[in-house]
């Protein structure tokens, strides 16, 4: 059963920090509810150095939610951060509909866009391990108050949680058993083509940045594409032939966003591996994005988190028939080492990107064919 329901009332919350620009961030939260199938009802943001520990919202604004949301005859109240689980309870005791935050949207989406076993399996497992501590902490909070009058969960009541605690931490340790035998799987068939001595590259980038549609251009393929976020979860490998004739194996991955859930990143390690054990990775880059240096850095900061941050890269600025200014074009690619500016949509630049991809990686088998004592 999906979080967020097909044509379902929402307002979105948001706290900011003072200072921001609330409308570019807002345009990302629009895009996520939009992909996830429900409509935005109103809006509501506040500025703050933090969000309330409590409350996420300060009370005034928390009061002002619960008459917009009645106003409105709103479905659900979709937040734009993570919640602990007090302060989802407490914002769901005041507007008396469901509350669901960010991560809970991301992992909505990604049930929704899930079509292989492989993608289910590792939604499922990002599912349940946001939902464990949760499930912890109530838990906790009754031991603590064990005794009480009128607590109305205990005796059966502790034990189903206890139970229910039992359940999900065993299916986790199915599901990553199952993911594991996924891992070893892609290790032999990496081997293989490595024994092929086929070069590997793989697309990574912001969600929307045109990844699919650089994979259908190069190989001639029919990738999925899709303008809403997310349209790739499950990777998909092409051959595309180089100028000098020789293959490389192109693959395209799910898409990165700024506070992706820890739980997906280590739900798609076995996904993600593709990128780790690739020979060069392809860095798309949507140019004609007005916070594309924020996105690019979303970007690194997953791919560190991978172990993958010093891979041999080649930044793909993609969309440039969006750009009007040339010039500005000309000059990331002079200050940005390894950086070539292309349009998947038009074709404009595929040519030099797949000349780019040659070059790259015969320099780099050149390098690793030096003796280390000859590197100064």
């Amino acid at each position: 059963m999906h979080i967020v329901k097909q044509t379902e009332r929402a307002v979105v919350a948001a706290v900011y920090p003072h200072g921001s620009d609330i409308e570019a961030e807002l345009v990302e939260l629009r895009e996520l509810v939009a992909t996830a199938g429900a409509e935005i009802a109103a809006e509501v943001t506040q500025e703050r150095s933090q969000p309330h520990p409590v409350t996420y919202l300060g009370k005034g604004k928390l009061d002002e939610l619960f008459g917009i949301v009645k106003e409105e005859a709103a479905d659900v109240v979709i937040v734009d951060e993570d919640l602990s689980p007090t302060q989802m309870r407490n914002i769901g005791e005041v507007v008396k509909v469901r509350v669901v935050d960010r991560t809970q949207l991301i992992l909505d989406i990604f049930a929704q866009r899930a079509h292989t076993k492989e993608g289910n399996l590792q939604v499922e497992l990002a599912q349940l391990q946001y939902l464990l501590p949760r499930i912890t902490s109530v838990y906790t909070r009754f031991e603590r108050q064990a005794g009480g009058i009128g607590i109305g969960m205990r005796g059966p009541g502790e034990t189903k949680l206890a139970q229910d605690r039992s359940r999900i931490r065993r299916n986790i340790r199915q599901l990553q058993d199952e993911l594991e035998e996924v891992r070893k799987r892609r290790a032999v068939q990496r081997g293989a083509r490595e024994r092929m001595q086929f070069p590997t590259a793989a697309l990574v980038g912001y969600t929307s940045a045109g990844k699919s549609t650089l994979m259908n251009a190069l190989s001639g393929s029919d990738v999925y594409v899709d303008p809403k976020l997310f349209a790739t979860l499950d990777p998909t490998t092409r051959r595309i032939e180089l100028p000098n004739g020789r293959p490389l194996l192109l693959t395209d991955t799910v898409g990165f966003i700024r506070k992706l859930p820890t739980h997906l990143v280590a739900a798609f390690r076995a996904t993600l591996e593709e990128t780790i054990e690739a020979d060069l990775l392809l860095h798309v880059v949507d140019v004609s994005h007005p916070r594309m240096q924020e996105q690019m850095d979303a970007v690194f900061t997953v791919l560190e988190d991978l172990g993958a941050a010093g891979k041999t890269m080649i930044i793909v600025l993609n969309k440039s028939d969006l750009v009007k200014d040339t010039y500005r074009l000309r000059d990331i690619v002079a200050h940005q080492r390894d950086s070539i500016y292309v349009s998947a949509r038009t074709g404009d630049g595929l040519p030099q990107l797949k000349q780019k991809i040659q070059q790259v990686l015969e320099r780099e088998k050149r390098r690793e064919l030096v003796p280390a004592d000859n590197v100064s």
